[in-house]
């Protein structure tokens, strides 16, 4: 945030400013966020969403009104869905083989559309729960 005050205080244009943001602080953010976003305590959360806040006084982060205008939950939830599509899709996918088989129970009843037609691993332990691929896998089932 020093480097970008600084950045202003040279005379940068606005929008260039709001590029940098993004292109340094979300970035940094959002590195990696469907490993560990399951792991975060609302302690966590708030602290990442007073930093935006913080980019949202600053006029380097819009939350309304801009087709950008997302929440910080809303960037990790999106990016969690892309790899999840892209692991159930694409057969070379590193983490394709961690899936688990198909559902017989979407073949023999007429059950409502899911995002997976997996089945559904038992759910053990919290620490397991904040999985990615658990996350996934019970994402949206209720």
């Amino acid at each position: 945030m020093y480097a970008i005050s600084v950045l202003r205080s040279h005379g940068m244009e606005a929008s260039a400013l709001q590029q940098v943001f993004r292109a340094v602080v979300v970035s940094k953010l959002t590195y990696a966020a469907p490993a560990w976003w399951g792991f975060t305590t609302s302690v966590d959360r708030q602290r990442i969403d007073a930093v935006l806040r913080r980019a949202v006084r600053s006029d380097l982060w819009t939350l309304s009104g801009k087709p950008d205008a997302h929440t910080f939950e809303d960037l990790c939830n999106s990016a969690d869905d892309e790899l999840f599509s892209k692991i159930r899709t694409s057969s070379n996918h590193i983490l394709h083989a961690l899936l688990p088989p198909p559902s017989t129970a979407s073949q023999n009843y007429g059950l409502r559309q899911r995002v997976h037609s997996l089945q559904l691993s038992e759910r053990s332990t919290y620490l397991s729960d904040c999985n990615f691929l658990m996350r996934m896998f019970y994402n949206d089932s209720y």
